[in-house]
C-alpha cells in the first residue's frame, strides 16, 4: 500500500469531511483514509494511484492544492 497525502482547499465543516470521505471511499472501498479538516488535508493508504483520489475529491466538489 502506498501513502498518499492530499491538501484540500474549500472545507469548512464536519460536512465537508463526511463528503471528501464519502468520495474516497467510493474511490476505493478498502482505502484507509484520514480527513483533517484544521490541516486540509487527507491521509490515504491504498493500493490505488493519488490521482484516482484527486479526481474524487474534485468530482465532490473540492480543490485540490497545487503540488498535492
Amino acid at each position: 500500500m502506498e501513502k498518499h497525502e492530499i491538501r484540500i482547499d474549500g472545507m469548512t465543516c464536519g460536512g465537508c469531511v463526511r463528503a471528501v470521505e464519502k468520495a474516497i471511499a467510493t474511490a476505493d472501498p478498502s482505502a484507509d483514509a484520514k480527513v483533517d479538516l484544521n490541516a486540509a488535508l487527507a491521509v490515504i493508504q491504498s493500493d490505488l494511484p493519488k490521482a484516482i483520489f484527486v479526481e474524487a475529491i474534485e468530482g465532490a466538489g473540492y480543490d485540490v492544492a497545487s503540488g498535492s
